[in-house]
């Protein structure tokens, strides 16, 4: 019942003839010394034109706002400089009736604005929550959820949860991460396929079959314990069809809505297309995603507000380190440039990421939003950090290409990361060769463990922030690829009671899963401390012999990568690299085998493998 209580923030209404209303209020409550104004959304029975008055010193209310349908209430507060963190009594008032609503203001942790966000320093572990671990089979089901338990559908719901994940935290670790990013948590209501969770129902309630808000904290506490930060993903673009506002919306413009059902045309090139229609720029932006994803109108202010203090709410409520925004360019972008500043006002510091999916160097350019990121068209995201598909795209590929001319092989990483160019920062792209809407890694390389290695170099030497899907540390594939989305995205055996093979113990591991781990987890490890890869400068050369051959470089190291992709061994021709190994001593240690490389002397690298060798001043 506690839960509940905090979940939708219960409060009694007299209306005359003793009738008692429940009324809903978000944010569910708020902090004291944040920058983010505060607007109050009540929903509750005929609600429109009702005063709402404080009585204490420290919080006011500034304006109050009907919406369209009666049964909503804006109220925008001021939070005095000085208010101290309690309970607040606000009474609404509409003619003889009255009522009160008790509305808490919370201090904030300390330097809680001032915290770091994810960066170049960390390597990313994503993780479906449905299909990594079970640690509390009671909650597959619930009675205010909508789709029931079955692990023989692919799309259907598994039972995974937050206690799997908080269990199996020792085990991320290990491979190397330093942050942990999970697809949505919150409550995804829809009838079917709602393990995804990108069609939200709530969005101040983690789903009930993945746990409660309270565990929710308690996952990003044990993260952090362990050294690990947290990224939420988020969704501003659409809701789920389920949500509550779709039985009564506080506008009809709240959601875009037309005739007859539209989809967004997904041409994410309208968005900086100088000869695209507006039709179509409209429909992109306008249409919804799926038949269960209303698209959302950011450009209603009330709306806008809302996704700004809800990012803020969990950002302070759960201490996160970062927010992965989900179809970020499906989003109106005007008002996403001034929701993503609204969040960096608040935690300077913070990271968000957006999932920009195109193949186009260029285009994904145009939503980098650092400092010097300021388009032809005179637009500005704010954003600070992409995801890096173009070179996502081909980062398998390469491994797997016939090595015949300009666009094969490895050369297709070459000429990615020609066009570095084009971003303010490349660093601070997010780099991956699969997540959960992709194909498996394993599936992508034929299932060759000397080509999922050689992804895992790539990973984690290559400028940008790491991210690896959970299960490509050990050679997952897809069940089905038949099966789409639901057939990829596999249960982390070992993670249900019952399973009879737990690949999260090592023990059970076949001797090429073992292999292939060990390699992600040196790799990764070794990263952690290694400022020259977070950090330093790249200087790559033309490929031969479909080797790959670049440095990683600044003023006090160098790490020296070579990739070979090829089938036959390959001398390095150590005069062809004199340019950046003579500032530095001529002793490297291959970081892969421990053992000394000796610049000048013969080497050759091994089909299908590769060198990281660490050079010192």
């Amino acid at each position: 019942m506690k839960t509940l209580l905090f979940l939708f923030a219960f409060v009694f209404l007299s209306f005359g003839a003793g009738a008692q209303k429940i009324v809903r209020v978000e944010p569910l409550s708020w902090w004291v010394g944040m920058r983010t104004p505060l607007t109050l959304m009540f929903y509750g029975e005929d609600l429109r034109d009702c005063l709402v008055e404080v009585d204490q010193r420290g919080m006011s209310v500034r304006k109050v706002r009907n919406a369209e349908s009666p049964n909503y209430l804006f109220v925008d507060m001021d939070i005095a400089p000085d208010a101290r963190p309690g309970e607040y009594t606000l009474l609404l008032r509409k003619g003889k009736k009255k009522f009160t609503y008790t509305y808490k203001l919370e201090s904030r942790r300390e330097k809680s604005a001032e915290r770091a966000g994810f960066s170049s320093a960390d390597m990313i572990y994503l993780l479906m929550p449905d299909r990594f671990a079970n640690g509390d089979p009671n909650n597959d089901a619930t009675h205010d959820t909508a789709e029931k338990p079955d692990r023989n559908d692919y799309f259907g719901r598994h039972g995974g949860d937050l206690q799997g994940m908080i269990d199996r935290l020792d085990y991320i670790a290990s491979v190397g991460a330093t942050a942990v990013w999970s697809t949505p948590l919150l409550l995804d209501n829809e009838p079917k396929s709602s393990y995804h969770g990108y069609a939200c129902a709530d969005y101040y309630r983690i789903d009930p079959r993945f746990g409660d808000n309270a565990l929710y904290r308690t996952f990003v506490k044990e993260c952090h314990r362990r050294g690990l930060k947290v990224i939420m993903d988020v969704v501003t673009n659409h809701c789920g069809a389920a949500h509550g506002w779709m039985r009564d919306l506080p506008y009809q413009d709240w959601v875009h809505q037309f005739d007859r059902y539209t989809s967004s045309n997904h041409l994410s090139s309208v968005n900086m297309d100088p000869n695209a229609s507006t039709r179509d720029r409209m429909v992109h932006e306008s249409g919804w995603f799926d038949t269960s994803m209303p698209d959302m109108n950011l450009n209603h202010p009330d709306l806008l507000q809302y996704f700004k203090q809800w990012a803020v709410w969990w950002m302070e409520y759960a201490d996160l380190d970062g927010l992965r925004v989900d179809t970020y360019f499906y989003n109106e972008k005007e008002p996403m440039a001034e929701w993503c500043k609204a969040v960096r006002a608040e935690y300077p510091a913070v990271n968000i990421v957006g999932e920009c999916w195109t193949s186009s160097p260029a285009q994904l350019a145009y939503w980098e939003g650092g400092a010097k990121s300021k388009n032809k068209d005179g637009f500005c995201s704010y954003l600070p950090s992409v995801m890096d598909f173009p070179l996502q795209s081909v980062l398998c590929k390469a491994l797997t290409d016939d090595y015949t001319g300009w666009d094969s092989g490895m050369k297709l990483i070459y000429r990615s990361l020609s066009h570095d160019f084009l971003f303010d920062d490349p660093r601070g792209l997010l780099i991956m060769a699969a997540n959960h809407d992709t194909e498996r890694v394993a599936d992508e390389v034929g299932k060759n463990p000397e080509k999922a290695k050689l992804v895992a170099t790539l990973l984690a030497t290559l400028r940008g922030v790491p991210q690896i899907f959970s299960g490509d540390e050990l050679m997952f594939a897809s069940k089905d690829l038949t099966q789409g989305h639901g057939g990829l995205r596999v249960d982390f055996p070992g993670g249900w009671p019952g399973d009879t093979l737990n690949l999260f113990d090592a023990s059970q591991r076949s001797a090429v899963q073992r292999e292939v781990f060990e390699h992600y987890s040196r790799l990764f490890n070794w990263r952690k401390t290694e400022s020259v890869i977070h950090h330093g400068r790249t200087m790559h050369f033309a490929v031969e012999g479909n080797m790959y051959a670049y440095f990683r470089y600044d003023d006090d190291g160098a790490v020296f990568v070579c990739v070979n992709a090829s089938n036959e061994p390959h001398a390095l021709d150590w005069p062809r690299y004199d340019e950046v190994l003579r500032h530095y001593r001529p002793e490297g240690k291959d970081i892969l085998s421990g053992r000394s490389i000796l610049v000048g002397h013969p080497l050759r690298v091994a089909p299908l493998s590769s060198l990281v060798v660490k050079f010192s001043r």
